[in-house]
């Protein structure tokens, strides 16, 4: 599974990430890895919902950061 994170700054000053491939995934911070990281939570939360109610088994997973 390959995921990219997308960033940007928000008029108000905070960061906001995404993670395209997987709708929900966005997440806000006051920094842009602060953002980063807690969409990439949000992300592995998701594929472990994903593994535990009868999805397909354990893949590699690639995350690249664009800004």
């Amino acid at each position: 599974m390959n995921f990219s994170i997308e960033y940007e700054r928000e008029d108000d000053g905070r960061w906001i990430a995404e993670i395209p491939e997987l709708p929900g995934a966005l997440a806000y911070g006051n920094t842009p890895e602060e953002a980063m990281a807690r969409s990439e939570v949000l992300a592995l939360r998701a594929i472990a919902e994903q593994l535990e109610h009868g999805g397909s088994g354990p893949k590699a997973i690639s995350i690249s950061i664009s800004a």
